[in-house]
């Protein structure tokens, strides 16, 4: 039963740091990091993400616009970028290692010790990764809310809100963080002890009394 449940967390925990980590990369490439609607032509909207600007236009459909220079970029986008490429970087070496270090795989059954230690390094990359990812989207938000009640900027100048990438970034980080977590929390718990089915198969084959010498009789 122990190893069973063993076997179901860790199935879990990689599932989520799976998840995490796909929505890491849809949020890295999603033009939706920030939001813009004007009041004064409500069928325009613009989105920002971390490679491009795009207008939304009912007549013409959207619009992207690449950014011209990387060093053009605000601080928080260009730090952003290189944080969700190590995020994305950092989950995919995760999932192998902490794949191979499953116990419902056959792959190396006899080595327990070295799949207790791929497991605690997959969920040490995971945990890593679930923190590049928050942080580059929490530091748009933060910076968002700041433009936003910026008392410099005249009234009737528009402001970039949230886009939906800032809230899919936040889940992948969080699923990528609590995926990371339960895999280490189940390889550090005492390892589940060996089926016995193999010593009974054995004992019924080859019986031996207790002192050591085997028992002849019919």
């Amino acid at each position: 039963m122990a190893f069973v449940f063993r076997v179901v967390m860790q199935v879990v925990g990689l599932s989520l740091s799976l998840l995490g980590w796909v929505l890491s990369i849809i949020t890295t490439y999603l033009p939706h990091w920030k939001n813009l609607n004007l009041d004064l032509n409500e069928m325009e909207n613009w989105t920002m993400g971390l490679w491009q600007t795009c207008v939304i236009q009912e007549e013409v459909g959207r619009q992207c616009k690449d950014f011209d220079s990387f060093l053009a970029l605000p601080a928080e986008l260009r730090i952003s970028r290189i944080l969700m490429f190590l995020s994305n970087g950092l989950g995919f070496l995760g999932l192998w290692v902490s794949g191979f270090g499953l116990d419902c795989l056959r792959i190396g059954e006899r080595q327990q010790e070295l799949k207790k230690r791929l497991l605690i390094l997959g969920g040490i990359l995971f945990w890593t990764a679930g923190i590049a990812a928050l942080v580059p989207v929490s530091w748009v938000a933060y910076m968002t809310v700041q433009e936003f009640w910026d008392e410099t900027i005249p009234e009737i100048v528009p402001r970039w809100e949230f886009g939906e990438a800032l809230f899919i970034g936040w889940f992948a980080g969080f699923s990528l963080l609590l995926g990371g977590c339960l895999l280490n929390c189940v390889a550090c718990s005492s390892q589940a002890p060996v089926a016995s089915g193999h010593y009974v198969v054995a004992e019924m084959q080859c019986p031996y009394l207790k002192n050591g010498t085997a028992d002849l009789k019919v």
